[in-house]
């Protein structure tokens, strides 16, 4: 649904799954399909096996890197007009990766991700629940009666700070004394903690057995399955929180420009969960 373009722009979108994936139909030009919502990814990348066509560059010494290292020299490439729900963006900028991996893990066609740059003028909430996304134009000068009805209620939900950082969507906390940055990622099926961190970290997590992590470049590599406990984020403690250890050393940038793990599925499922990109807020119901 579309509001009068009279006021803020407000939509809701619904979403399908593909595992622990959130789904939703975009079109890129002509090519209309499932595309995932992925707050892990800076902007929208395309499959490549959709868009081969497209007219693209590659940028020298750029590489598109996951948790088990570097995937590829990336393409860019232009979309003339993205849409999706009440969102509609011209000239878009996007790269062109093989996603074969995951329509072959999942069994659908998914046509690409649509990442940080396609949400920075929003807020959004994400209901799980109700398989819905909800979608506001935002702006740092907001009336009370501009914003989301689902947002009324202050005492429902606790906000938090969040920041872009290296275009990451990350959160600050503090976990046995040692101040963490946690990378949000709606991409990420499951949560992940850096196995460099001290070991007191790990004194909080109940190790259940070793499994093999797949990344975006396919790439295998082995890591630890267990569950974190006692972690906060803002005033709101997560319980027990199902947690892979595995080293995150590939996603730095530099020296002492890493995260220290990435929240996913398994913790933005827990609630129902809003973020305010123009703000930096995050809201997370109780």
């Amino acid at each position: 649904m579309i509001l009068p373009d009279a006021g803020p722009v407000f939509c809701t979108i619904p979403f399908s799954r593909a595992g622990n994936l959130i789904l939703i139909k975009a079109k890129a030009d002509t090519t209309e399909g499932n595309f995932i919502l992925d707050t892990g990814a800076p902007g929208l990348v395309l499959n490549l096996t959709y868009f081969r066509s497209y007219p693209s560059i590659t940028e020298a010494g750029e590489e598109q890197s996951g948790i088990t290292g570097a995937v590829s020299s990336v393409k860019k490439t232009q979309v003339g007009v993205l849409s999706f729900g009440c969102i509609k963006s011209q000239a878009v900028s996007a790269d062109l990766l093989n996603l074969g991996h995951l329509e072959n893990t999942r069994g659908i066609r998914i046509f690409g991700l649509i990442g940080l740059a396609q949400l920075m003028a929003y807020e959004l909430i994400i209901d799980y629940e109700n398989s819905e996304l909800h979608f506001r134009k935002s702006s740092r000068r907001e009336s009370i009666t501009e914003r989301n009805p689902l947002l009324a209620d202050t005492s429902a939900y606790s906000t938090v700070s969040i920041e872009i950082w290296n275009h990451k969507l990350t959160t600050r906390t503090v976990l046995a004394g040692k101040k963490l940055r946690l990378m949000i990622d709606s991409g990420a099926e499951s949560n992940l903690l850096d196995s460099r961190l001290p070991d007191k970290i790990f004194d909080n997590v109940e190790i259940l057995r070793r499994i093999q992590l797949t990344g975006a470049g396919e790439k295998k590599v082995e890591a630890l399955y267990g569950n974190l406990n006692n972690l906060q984020i803002g005033n709101q403690l997560t319980g027990s929180l199902p947690v892979i250890i595995t080293n995150l050393e590939k996603t730095c940038l530099a020296e002492n420009s890493c995260i220290d793990g990435i929240l996913g599925f398994d913790f933005l499922s827990l609630h129902k969960i809003g973020f305010n990109f123009v703000t930096s807020k995050m809201y997370i119901w109780k």
